[in-house]
This record gives C-alpha cells, sequence and structure tokens, in this order.
C-alpha cells in the first residue's frame, strides 16, 4: 500500500505545479501596476533585532584641481624632464622663412624670377667652376698664386672695384691656369689682363689700360696686355657669365637673417677662401654656404643651421662640417690682424 501511495503522489505532484503556476500568473496578471520604490522596499528584507547593520561607504575618488599651484607646476616639469629623457617630447619643427616677402615692391630684387635664377646657377655651376690642375703647371705654384690674388685685392681696393669683379677676376684666372700652362714671368700679365676683363664686365667706369701698366710697375706694356687679354677670351670660349660665390652668398646671408657682424664674418671667410686653392676647388655654392656656416659657428649663433638655410642653400649641417673646416682653418695662415682687436687684448684671445 505504502508503496503505491508513493507512485500516486509521484505522478500528482507536475500537474499540481503547473497549477501553482498558472494561478500566480493570474494573480499577477489582474494586479494594479506597483511604484518602483513601493517593489524596492518590499523587497528589502528588514533587519532582525541585535543584528548590526553595515553600511558601505563609496570609494574616495582623487580629484584634481587644475589651478597653477607650486606642487603642480614642479610635477608638471618633472613629467616634461622625463618625457626628454625617454625621447617622447613632441619638437616643433623649424618655420622656413619667406627671404624675399620684404621685397615684394623692389622691381630690382626680381622676386618672381630669383627662385628660377639660383635654380640655373646650381645647374651650370659645375661646369662654370675650375678644375684642379695647377700641379700640372711646369713653374707656377699654389704659394705664387696666393701671392697674385693678394696684389689683386690691393688692384681692387685701390680702384675701388666691386666685389663681383674681384671674384671673377680670381674666376677668369684659375680656369686660365686650369687649360694652360704659364711661365713664371707672365703670371702677373695674366692677372692684369683678368681683372682688365672683370672691369669691363661689371664696371660702369673701368680703369683704363694705361693705369695697370702703371700699377705693374711697367713690367708690361699696354699691346702685352691686349693680347694676353684675347688669348684669355679664346681659352675660355668668351663666356665670363659664370656663378661665383659672391652670387650664392648674398643669398645665403640673406636666408641667415644676419646682423652686420655676421655679415661680415661671412664676406671675410668667403674672401679669405680667394687665397686658398684648394678651396675654390669647390662648387661657388658650397664654398658660400660653408663661409655662412662657419661664421655661424665662429659667432655661436643658435642654431648653427636650420630648415630655411637648408631649403636655400641646398646642404644640410652635416656636409658643411665637412667642408667648413678648410676655410676654418686657412685663418692660421694669416697674421693677426691686432689693429682690429682692442686694447689689452691679444691675439690668443
Amino acid at each position: 500500500r505504502s508503496f503505491g501511495a508513493k507512485l500516486l503522489a509521484t505522478v500528482q505532484a507536475p500537474a499540481a505545479a503547473e497549477n501553482n503556476m498558472k494561478q500566480a500568473c493570474a494573480n499577477v496578471a489582474g494586479a494594479p501596476p506597483v511604484a518602483k520604490g513601493v517593489a524596492l522596499a518590499k523587497r528589502a528584507v528588514a533587519p532582525k533585532p541585535g543584528q548590526k547593520k553595515v553600511t558601505v561607504k563609496p570609494k574616495s575618488e582623487e580629484v584634481i584641481d587644475i589651478d597653477a599651484s607650486p606642487d603642480k607646476t614642479r610635477k608638471r616639469k618633472r613629467n616634461h624632464a622625463c618625457s626628454i629623457a625617454c625621447g617622447i617630447t613632441n619638437k616643433p619643427k623649424d618655420q622656413i622663412l619667406d627671404i624675399d616677402a620684404s621685397d615684394v615692391d623692389n622691381e630690382l630684387a626680381a622676386v618672381e624670377y630669383i627662385d628660377d635664377i639660383y635654380k640655373f646657377y646650381k645647374l651650370v655651376e659645375n661646369e662654370s667652376h675650375p678644375r684642379d690642375n695647377i700641379d700640372s703647371q711646369p713653374e707656377i705654384t699654389e704659394r705664387m698664386r696666393a701671392i697674385l690674388v693678394d696684389w689683386l685685392i690691393q688692384v681692387q681696393t685701390k680702384f675701388e672695384l666691386s666685389l663681383e669683379t674681384l671674384y671673377l677676376t680670381i674666376n677668369i684666372v684659375d680656369w686660365f691656369l686650369a687649360v694652360k700652362n704659364v711661365p713664371k714671368r707672365e703670371l702677373q700679365l695674366v692677372g692684369i689682363s683678368a681683372v682688365q676683363m672683370a672691369t669691363k664686365y661689371e664696371e660702369i667706369y673701368p680703369p683704363q689700360v694705361h693705369n695697370f701698366v702703371f700699377l705693374s710697375g711697367r713690367a708690361y706694356t699696354h699691346e702685352q696686355i691686349l693680347i694676353m687679354e684675347k688669348i684669355i677670351l679664346a681659352k675660355l670660349d668668351w663666356t665670363l657669365t659664370v656663378p661665383i660665390p659672391l652670387v650664392f652668398l648674398l643669398r645665403f646671408i640673406k636666408a641667415s637673417v644676419p646682423d652686420q657682424e655676421l655679415e661680415n664674418m661671412a664676406h671675410f671667410l668667403s674672401e679669405l677662401g680667394l687665397m686658398n686653392y684648394a678651396t675654390e676647388m669647390y662648387w661657388p655654392s658650397m664654398v658660400a654656404a660653408s663661409a655662412v656656416f662657419a661664421a655661424r659657428c665662429t659667432l655661436n649663433k643658435a642654431p648653427l643651421w636650420n630648415e630655411t638655410l637648408k631649403l636655400q642653400t641646398g646642404y644640410s649641417q652635416e656636409q658643411l662640417i665637412k667642408y667648413s673646416d678648410p676655410q676654418k682653418g686657412a685663418v692660421a695662415l694669416l697674421p693677426p690682424a691686432k689693429n682690429l682687436l682692442p686694447e689689452g687684448s691679444s691675439a690668443s684671445q
């Protein structure tokens, strides 16, 4: 009997559970809506007497004030120093200046053509600068050439000739020495004829031939100077329009935004390179850029090189470090200009 009762209860249990479920759903469907707060209150269980109530406090959050207090300023500086040490700083790029902006209204500056002009100079400078051929001269040495250049600088000062005339004269002399052997006795004659040609090309009122005869101590006649002038022109194929270092130097000095001291130093180093035959064998633009770079190094200008100079010259700082050394080293070949030093100072300073 007991076994049969258990079996009957087991069979009736699922049906009873299903009836209870239907009854509960009917009660819920017919009940009125209950507010959210009331429902939550009904769910809450009242604490038993004698049981402690536990209150959970929210975690305190650190509030960051944005005022510029000294402690926070020091913290920002430490963070910035750490960023620099890690190499994650965002370094602003140098701005490229428009060096011709102030000359827009100057018709003589030819601003609309200036970029094309210097692009052309850069293209032809490789063909216009002389080759290193002085070692093939049987009687002429680099020292003799340096003495001639020094004398030509004195001639330029005597007649108050332009720098363009001086640079073109040296270019003509070096070109002629590269293509023709010159006897020692005619080296000064070549220099006189070269400066005569350069003054006709650059000056408004060039000196007359008899002036150069007088300067040479009458070592050469009027006819000899004119004959040598024709020989040089024939060897150069009558080509005198060449990009000399001064053409680039003026442009690069302008890009350097210089003061008078920097401008004078750049010109000094460039003219010093005229006497150094090895320097003259580099491209004119390289000589000019090296003179500006060496001047900025000498005067401790910061930065030594920037994006504007790199764009205008076409050379990076790494390239110029190599080619600036001969010009800076050539200063040691000259005696100290004591008359330019202030009283109480020495050449070693």
